[in-house]
């Protein structure tokens, strides 16, 4: 191996800021001493000496800040890229328990891709912006976790729920604040899994919150969340249209659901495009399916 190899892999091997400060004192090293016998080369008189010795160190001030400049911005985008494919796995690995989570419930099959993507789509129209919409997103895959706690005989129950296993199933907010708690990278998402259960008057869990007490992400996510289940077919009914769905969110609206979050999924409603599904919903389902 030539020995410039072998030096580029002992520098590429060293941590990031030793290898600056190395490379640094070497560039300003070989400035000192091929510098300084440039000038002497050149000039002799005492005078011109001292001007030269002043461009020469103006000259190491721009050639040493321009090379710390490169270096700190190339390890700088190399952080940047890792820390984007970390966010990319940590996202991957999120989906892949929401996917795990649709799996156990075949009934809500693909409900929680479908709204976490709503979710974003009316945050948008509320406007909000990044890291918001991040979280959001990762809140709203991860708002049923909290059904890991529950037992199959529970979620899975074919018919309905009596008193006591209701009370079991409004335990997996609570499940889902544990479980997310101690992960830190997870904290900023909590909102949504724990308080998306809550409702504007109060009569939500697992805290009882009202109004702008609930978060403001759990609030968006509960019109996405019911909107979405009302307008996706079930085993036990057929899925409500659009006019319908809209007719239950405003009965809702300051008793279930913020107002104003209403008010701008109305607004976003306006725009979305017709879909193949909304032409096939049932015009006037059973209320008692919802």
């Amino acid at each position: 191996m030539q020995l410039h190899t072998r030096v580029w892999v002992v520098a590429v091997a060293l941590s990031s800021p030793v290898r600056i400060t190395l490379i640094y004192l070497v560039v300003g090293g070989l400035w000192i001493s091929l510098s300084d016998r440039f000038v002497a080369l050149l000039v002799a008189d005492p005078a011109s000496i001292t001007w030269l010795q002043t461009v020469k160190g103006w000259g190491y001030i721009l050639l040493t800040g321009l090379l710390l400049f490169v270096l700190v911005r190339r390890d700088f985008e190399r952080i940047k890229d890792a820390q984007h494919s970390l966010e990319q796995s940590y996202d991957a690995t999120l989906k892949g328990w929401a996917r795990a989570l649709d799996l156990r419930d075949r009934s809500t099959e693909q409900h929680t891709a479908r709204v976490a993507d709503l979710a974003i789509e009316l945050a948008r129209e509320m406007g909000l912006g990044e890291p918001d919409l991040t979280y959001i997103h990762r809140g709203a895959l991860l708002h049923d976790i909290g059904k890991m706690g529950i037992p199959d005989g529970i979620l899975l129950k074919p018919g309905p729920l009596d008193a006591a296993e209701w009370a079991v199933m409004r335990q997996h907010p609570r499940y889902a604040h544990e479980l997310l708690t101690p992960i830190e990278y997870l904290r900023p998402v909590i909102d949504i899994p724990y308080c998306h259960h809550e409702k504007w008057d109060g009569s939500g869990y697992p805290r009882g919150l009202r109004g702008e007490e609930i978060p403001l992400s759990a609030r968006i996510f509960a019109v996405a969340d019911v909107w979405d289940a009302l307008t996706s077919s079930r085993p036990y009914r057929s899925a409500w249209t659009p006019e319908r769905a809209i007719e239950y969110l405003r009965a809702q609206s300051g008793q279930h659901f913020d107002p104003i979050v209403v008010a701008a999924f109305e607004r976003w409603n306006v725009r979305r495009p017709t879909s193949p599904e909304d032409r096939s919903a049932v015009a006037d389902p059973p209320l008692s399916g919802g």
